[in-house]
């Protein structure tokens, strides 16, 4: 069977996917809308020039260390080695929530998913620590694919002349087994509370974002967890081997596989993971299966169009399917092997990556509490205020945030912080130094701003352990919380500690 025909169904009719197609592609249309509206949003005070990694200075470094410009675009592909400016970026950020509106209506050709893709794996590779995340490569690799389902030319939803690329559907297919089974396989190689039924126990109270339900399911009974930990373990180990199944028990490992990510999404927020997750599950189904979210005149004249792929199509078809098994071999042995790595790449352009999720659960949960003081001089009567990050847990009255499919970077890039010392979170000094010159784009990264009128004359990191408060409690707060120790002396805008630290790193004030 060729790319461009469909599979021959029981009783002489086919398995279509012109209505698969249509709904994956409005799928992976917001998927990007959110993921440029999070840059237009947040890349300034991130990576742009004032930043906390800024994309120049990483650029300039990067071509110092190739030699020439060509020499470090092809080691590091990226629009913004023709301008790294805030402005020209910013622009490009808002071209891409532009394009991915028009997606997201129902409008897709070659041209415009390659565009989107591009632009995106741009940022991502100027993005550095803050664009590190799993779903940013999926987000890539999935929308690389997204080129060739698509229309040449032809934006309208359903032209009659470009059928939907069965192999393509395969092809994505290959992608979400990755994604299920790399996560399923980093959780039985790493922490032991996955063999031993536990790691329930803690998850919900030491995410990185809970969301208020996570408080409710954190005081589910000891065997409810238990059962908690053999459904995920069934869902990302057995399931993942239905998508290359026959139709009826493919779309039955569909619907669990949506179903999973739907608990995921009410008990966390996890970005846009489990929701390009789900916008890759519905490749697990056909038109005829998913005909019921369709009106029946789209329904029948959908199954009226039997065009077959043109005879190019389909050797572009047949060579993207050779490209993904060549580099799909990396992956593979990452998967069979002992020392699986945890979500990464193995081409410059993300093409087939590698997956995997909680590959470890904390048992405690410890948060870095940034606060600021107004005195010029820190004495043991210091009065601290403390700043409120957006999600993150701070204020243990304050609700647990629902914020996901959206992405706050800083507050996810903080709860990592918490699980080192600031020796290894260089960009948390940075981000210090701004609060302490009233930074803007620092301060908009934030909840709030306890020093309105003027800048603090002292900022300091503490070290919280932070737990759900109990069942029975009723005070009306969400978290306890006691103080293990020092994150980060005081620092003050003069502190010859901090000016040094700044210029090692070229962060001049």
């Amino acid at each position: 069977m060729t790319s461009g025909q469909h599979k021959l169904a029981p009783g002489g009719g086919c398995y279509q996917y012109w209505l698969t197609r249509y709904v994956f592609l409005r799928g992976l249309g917001l998927i990007y809308l959110l993921a440029f509206l999070v840059l237009s949003q947040q890349l300034r005070p991130l990576i742009g020039h004032d930043g906390l990694l800024p994309a120049d200075r990483y650029l300039e470094a990067l071509q110092a260390a190739n030699g020439t410009r060509l020499d470090a675009f092809v080691s590091l592909p990226t629009l913004f080695w023709l301008d790294v400016s805030d402005g020209f970026m910013s622009a490009v950020a808002a071209a891409g929530v532009a394009l991915a509106l028009v997606v997201l209506a129902g409008y897709a050709n070659v041209p415009l998913l390659a565009l989107l893709w591009f632009l995106y794996m741009s940022f991502i590779h100027v993005g550095q620590l803050f664009y590190g995340y799993g779903w940013e490569i999926l987000l890539l690799e999935a929308g690389f694919l997204a080129i060739f389902l698509c229309p040449g030319l032809d934006p309208r939803p359903f032209p009659a002349r470009t059928p939907p690329p069965v192999l393509v559907i395969w092809l994505l297919r290959w992608v979400l087994f990755r994604v299920m089974l790399g996560a399923g396989l980093i959780k039985l190689r790493g922490d032991a509370c996955w063999r031993d039924l536990t790691c329930m126990l803690y998850h919900y109270e030491t995410q990185p974002l809970p969301n208020p339900l996570s408080w409710y399911l954190h005081h589910l009974p000891p065997l409810a967890h238990r059962f908690e930990v053999l459904f995920n373990h069934f869902v990302e180990l057995i399931v993942p081997w239905t998508l290359f199944a026959p139709r009826r028990l493919r779309q039955l490992g569909g619907v669990f596989l949506v179903a999973f990510q739907v608990l995921l999404i009410i008990s966390g927020n996890l970005s846009w993971l489990n929701w390009l997750t789900i916008t890759l599950c519905i490749v697990c189904f056909d038109d005829a299966a998913l005909g019921w979210l369709f009106p029946r005149r789209l329904r029948a004249r959908v199954a009226g169009l039997e065009a077959r792929s043109s005879r190019m199509r389909q050797i572009l078809t047949a060579g993207l399917a050779l490209v993904v098994a060549s580099l799909s071999i990396g992956p593979v042995q990452n998967l069979l092997g002992a020392r699986q790595v945890m979500n990464g790449s193995f081409d410059r352009l993300h093409l087939v990556n590698t997956y995997g999720a909680f590959g470890s659960v904390g048992q405690r949960r410890y948060e870095v509490i940034i606060e600021g003081a107004a005195d010029d001089v820190v004495t043991p009567s210091t009065q601290w205020r403390e700043y409120e990050f957006r999600c993150k847990p701070g204020d243990v009255r304050r609700r647990p945030c629902v914020v996901a499919p959206y992405h706050y970077r800083l507050d996810w890039q903080i709860w990592f912080a918490a699980m080192s010392d600031a020796a290894h979170n260089p960009w948390l000094v940075h981000f210090i130094a701004k609060l302490l010159e009233g930074d803007p784009g620092a301060v908009s990264l934030l909840a709030n701003n306890p020093f309105p009128e003027r800048p603090p004359r002292a900022v300091r990191a503490e070290l919280y352990e932070y737990a759900f408060t109990p069942w029975e409690d009723s005070s009306g707060a969400w978290w306890t919380r006691r103080r293990v120790g020092e994150y980060l002396p005081p620092l003050t805008r003069d502190d010859l500690r901090l000016s040094r630290f700044l210029e090692r790193y070229g962060w001049e004030r």
